[in-house]
């Protein structure tokens, strides 16, 4: 497998950048996950403009450009031969060593794309679904980077460790006011009297309101509009755990799982009055603890639109 790093292929084991860029410095950097299928990325460019739109709003850098991006993304797919695959692309700020030595600005960011076969998730995943717990801490809606894909992923994958060694698939993130935001890498949907639910994404509020701390989701965008192709009402509401723990089906998405269904939470419970005592983890199953009809027929749906236009966008 080649890496594509600032417009040439390297050998994965020969892959580097600088100990000064600003990605190893100081963590500044975007990236997104993308997903191949029949040799065409899914929705590349609605991947890139949320990329780019980023890049700009936090000042990252205003020398990408969609197209050749794009472009390099697709180039990277068919130079390394894969039908399907699991893209990364990530832009950091550059080699704050080469600004030092020239002391002129601004400097060029680092872009790499890393195609590598997708993640085998077990069937279980999707026929039983996983369980989530609760993340620790919470997300904050007034910091500059929220609702932005940002390399500053630590907290995130710390939850994710920490659900793993419960037996969980993800882990939930709250607000300050307790509602329920998002998954560590996911987007979150319930289904609750038939009306799909889900958080509101940044760029979703109205002017003046605080900006969201959810990821406008690629794959959130399209099981919204598969929805509405079937005939499934929609509403963007930050869900209290209350809701979650009452709703008739629950399920996860991103680009890797697409739909992950998720049939359980697990709830942190103080059993004794002694404060010195370990909570306990209960376990409270999403409705009936299966996989929901809703959930099962908009998996169906988005992976039948990923094909179509995956399919259709393959070189003649």
């Amino acid at each position: 497998m080649d890496v594509w790093i600032n417009g040439d292929f390297v050998p994965d084991g020969d892959a580097r950048v600088s100990v000064f860029d600003a990605g190893i410095q100081h963590g500044i950097g975007l990236f997104e996950t993308m997903a191949v299928r029949n040799d065409a990325v899914f929705r590349v460019d609605r991947h890139i403009e949320r990329l780019i739109n980023s890049a700009q709003t936090l000042h990252l850098t205003d020398r990408l450009h969609s197209e050749p991006l794009a472009e390099a993304v697709r180039h990277a797919v068919k130079h390394n031969g894969l039908s399907d695959a699991r893209i990364r692309l990530t832009v950091t700020g550059g080699d704050l060593n080469a600004l030092r030595s020239t002391g002129t600005g601004p400097q060029d960011p680092t872009i790499i794309i890393v195609v590598q076969p997708p993640t085998p998730y077990p069937d279980t995943f999707f026929t039983e679904g996983v369980a989530a717990i609760l993340a620790p801490g919470r997300l904050n809606p007034w910091q500059v980077t929220t609702g932005h894909k940002t390399i500053d992923y630590w907290p995130r994958i710390s939850a994710l460790q920490t659900a793993a060694s419960l037996g969980a698939g993800e882990a939930l993130w709250l607000t300050p006011e307790a509602r329920v935001a998002s998954g560590s890498v996911s987007n979150l949907f319930l289904v609750s009297d038939g009306v799909l639910i889900t958080p509101p994404a940044r760029g979703g509020q109205a002017r003046g309101e605080v900006i969201p701390p959810v990821r406008p989701g690629v794959t959130r965008e399209a099981v919204l509009e598969v929805a509405a192709r079937l005939g499934i009402q929609s509403r963007e509401t930050m869900p209290t755990i209350e809701d979650v723990c009452a709703a008739d089906e629950c399920f996860l998405t991103n680009s890797s799982w697409h739909i992950l269904p998720m049939t359980g939470l697990g709830l942190t419970v103080q059993t004794s009055e002694d404060s010195d005592d370990e909570p306990e983890l209960r376990h409270h199953p999403i409705g009936s603890g299966t996989v929901g009809t809703t959930t099962a027929d908009l998996r169906a749906a988005l992976l039948e639109l990923i094909q179509r236009e995956t399919a259709g966008a393959m070189s003649p």
